[in-house]
């Protein structure tokens, strides 16, 4: 399952500069972008596109705890406002069809941002769309009203004020605090009177999209038939989009090939399933578009459970796994040169990865079954025993995510050497997050984090200590005072380069409390019907909906 780290990054001009290429020597020999790039002109008027989906959550509130996962998320970015986009580099611009102009006015004594709304933007409603959105968003998620369930308060809870500026359609946002990442807060941006209170903030968005701002407009979401579908919007002021209508279709993974190649769908993000890639390369009609995604798989480890809340325990779990084999087993037969991760901020094509895991990345059985030892488990057969206890963890996947089994029982085999029993539960693919992740119903999870050109905000969601219930995106549970103040020091950091320093100073105290453990970053690999134009693998770019289409 890919999830979404609601996340910026570091810097402080308009124009961000989020990839910075594939370091020498580094694993990926693939491209950073693969789209099947064409000319609007070359591409057909009409038409529907037929996505494959791995599994729709309820709550359609981007900013919610509960909110969209990744393919969620490709529906909004359709139908919401997204007020910067990241092109093929992964450089971030100004969206002009929802921005005429956006600047920072100043830095000092306060850091102040001012948003002229393009004149022509509005909701699908027809009310025009105004400084109060802005300002309902931020009033939402700046975390200061536990009734709104966030999931998170990053940049927002630096803002000061969000005003009028000289007419409705300018917003002017003060900050108490430096906030390098600026440029994508409020993406997307919802209605304030879908927002503004924690009823609406619950229930306005819960299935459904009762208001949109895109090229398409929602035609409905059939949850019998596990779909939803879009059409383009007559009342939408910038380009006309090609296509007349998308449908997002739910299906279990190892029945997507097939569906493409039956003609039921026209693509999919195939993840790192190999036999998918193997199956689908060289197919005729079909061509596989294969990218350097920002996307990392890790392992999540429960540290509000009663055995993995202790820190030696969970050290002694990740000594115990052999990364490199993971790692290899995972990407068996996928193009690129499957090494580990060993930084959670940056994927290793992005500027500022470096190696931060330190001995908590080693694999040392030895080491593990000494930490254990000292922890009090006593080894007792299958599974070592402290106070009647037996040292047994429950590894927990979606059913249908058949390399998450593979590597489970890979881990599982590794843990039982130093007297670890690892059970397999697999869960029905839509109840993982909100059954399992969310309440914290797991002692190991395997996930993939889709990251974006901003690696660097969405640290304190992830890794800060959760307020109470808030845990916001610490699924884990994990976190302490000094790793807050050093997260806190990377996201207001206005300096690039500072900030890059400040956050792996952050990563190595990550790796030394074992919050979660990296395994590798995952390639794009998005088979696609050879026709298909501007879809694909996309990397750390945005996609443009109204050049998507068919070839003529």
């Amino acid at each position: 399952m890919t999830l979404v780290r609601v996340a910026l990054s570091a810097a402080v001009l308009i124009t961000l500069a989020g990839c910075g290429g594939t370091r020498p020597g580094g694993p990926s020999v693939l491209a950073p972008y693969d789209i099947g790039p064409v000319p609007r002109d070359a591409v057909r008027d009409g038409g529907t596109l037929r996505l494959a989906a791995g599994e729709f959550r309820t709550q359609w509130n981007y900013w919610h705890l509960g909110g969209p996962n990744l393919d969620a998320v490709t529906v909004l970015r359709a139908t919401l406002p997204w007020l910067f986009r990241a092109d093929a580099t992964g450089t971030v611009h100004p969206n002009p069809d929802y921005l005429a102009r956006v600047r920072v006015a100043r830095t000092r004594p306060r850091q102040v941002v001012v948003y002229d709304i393009a004149p022509k933007a509005r909701w699908s409603d027809g009310t025009p769309i105004g400084y109060r959105d802005f300002q309902a968003l931020w009033r939402a998620t700046r975390g200061k009203n536990p009734a709104f369930s966030i999931a998170t308060s990053t940049g927002y809870d630096r803002i000061r004020s969000v005003e009028r500026g000289t007419g409705e359609r300018q917003v002017v946002v003060t900050f108490a605090r430096p906030f390098g990442e600026w440029p994508e807060l409020f993406s997307p941006l919802y209605p304030a009177k879908t927002i503004g209170t924690p009823e609406r903030w619950d229930h306005a968005w819960l299935n459904r999209l009762p208001v949109t701002a895109g090229p398409f407009r929602l035609e409905r979401i059939d949850r019998t038939a596990q779909t939803v579908s879009v059409v383009r919007d007559p009342a939408w002021w910038g380009n006309r989009a090609k296509l007349d209508r998308i449908v997002f279709r739910y299906l279990a993974r190892d029945a997507m090939p097939g569906a493409l190649l039956g003609g039921e769908i026209d693509g999919f993000d195939a993840g790192p399933d190999a036999a998918a890639y193997a199956r689908l390369q060289g197919t005729s009609g079909v061509v596989v578009r294969r990218a350097a995604g920002p996307d990392f798989t890790q392992l999540t480890f429960n540290g509000a459970g009663p055995i993995l809340s202790a820190p030696e325990v969970r050290r002694a779990v990740a000594m115990a796994i052999d990364r490199p084999t993971v790692a290899r087993s995972a990407l068996h037969g996928l193009p690129g040169r499957p090494e580990v991760m060993n930084d959670h901020v940056y994927v290793d094509t992005q500027r500022g990865y470096q190696d931060n895991a330190g001995r908590a990345g080693a694999y040392d059985p030895a080491e593990a079954r000494r930490l254990l030892d000292r922890a009090g488990w006593t080894p007792a057969g299958e599974a070592r025993r402290k106070n009647g206890r037996s040292l047994t963890l429950r590894f927990v996947f979606p059913e249908s995510a058949t390399t998450s089994r593979q590597s489970g029982e890979l881990i599982q085999a590794m843990l039982r050497r130093v007297g670890v029993r690892l059970l397999l539960h697999p869960v029905p693919d839509g109840d993982f997050f909100d059954r399992y992740l969310l309440p914290g119903a797991f002692d190991i999870a395997p996930f993939t984090w889709h990251g974006t050109p901003y690696p660097i905000s969405n640290l304190e969601s992830v890794y800060a200590r959760p307020r109470g219930g808030a845990v916001q995106q610490n699924l884990a549970r994990i976190g302490s005072a000094g790793l807050d103040r050093r997260l806190a020091q990377a996201v207001g950091e206005l300096d690039p380069v500072r900030a890059r320093h400040a956050a792996n100073a952050a990563d190595r105290m990550i790796w030394d409390e074992t919050h979660s453990l990296p395994l590798y970053q995952r390639p794009q690999i998005v088979p696609v019907r050879s026709s298909l134009a501007n879809w694909g693998a996309f990397g750390l770019s945005d996609p443009t909906w109204t050049d998507i289409g068919f070839r003529r």
